[in-house]
């Protein structure tokens, strides 16, 4: 089931800013995201999103502001706390463990990403597996998976972890039509399961299929948040992120 999205948010930004030398990558940002919403997110190149999810993730650490998750500061907190309170990320570049098994790289992330261990860890990444499509891959090598399953594996492991925060950071990006289709089924079914999700995404559709809430960076500030189809349908938006002048 969906959490309650009247609750406090489970990711709160506050003033958040980085820059590196002269570069602004995150002016004062402000978000708060409740817990069960998809959050999309889109941006020209060098908008800031990736240093966005870096500092959720804890990969980079903020010039100032403040960053909270169910209600608790974790701006200091390394990555791997954070996601053992309950947040995991997918990375643009697949970045499985190559050499190790399919089922292997969901039993590390089910044995070292959670607060509390399983009592049959095993069972659940068999589970996972089944969910993501990978069962009949359980026992080959990461490192020999196709693009698309590398992707699933992504998500796969993330899950394993229990996370109640889903960073995906364009998980859509390299894969055919069909392909992405798939795949934005698979993010539909887990945010239907109650998971929390913040998505990097160039490719729109696959976005807007996706998601309930639309977020729009430009040079590190936020320009526009909303309904999706409203926030593309902004002329501001058309003119900063697909160069369609605003009167035209």
């Amino acid at each position: 089931m969906r959490h309650d999205r009247g609750m406090t948010p489970l990711l709160q930004l506050s003033g958040v800013c980085k820059r590196f030398g002269a570069v602004v990558v995150a002016d004062r940002i402000d978000l708060a995201v409740p817990c069960g919403q998809a959050l999309g997110v889109i941006g020209p190149n060098g908008a800031g999103k990736t240093t966005l999810f870096g500092m959720i993730a804890g990969a980079v650490t903020p010039d100032a502001g403040r960053i909270s998750f169910d209600d608790a500061d974790i701006t200091g907190l390394s990555p791997a706390r954070r996601c053992r309170l309950g947040m995991a990320r997918s990375f643009q570049i697949p970045q499985p463990f190559a050499g190790m098994t399919v089922f292997e790289n969901l039993l590390v992330a089910a044995e070292f990403g959670r607060a509390n261990r399983s009592a049959a860890p095993a069972r659940e990444c068999v589970m996972i597996l089944e969910r993501c499509g990978l069962a009949a891959l359980a026992n080959r090598h990461a490192g020999s998976l196709t693009l698309m399953q590398r992707k699933r594996l992504e998500l796969a492991r993330a899950l394993a972890s229990q996370p109640r925060l889903l960073l995906l950071d364009e998980v859509a990006g390299g894969l055919t039509e069909e392909e992405c289709h798939s795949l934005v089924a698979l993010v539909r079914d887990i945010h239907a399961g109650g998971v929390t999700i913040i998505w990097i995404e160039h490719i729109v559709h696959a976005l807007i299929a996706a998601v309930d809430r639309l977020l729009v960076l430009h040079g590190g500030a936020v320009i526009a948040d909303g309904d999706p189809k409203s926030v593309i349908g902004s002329p501001r938006v058309q003119e900063i992120y697909m160069g369609i002048p605003a009167d035209a």
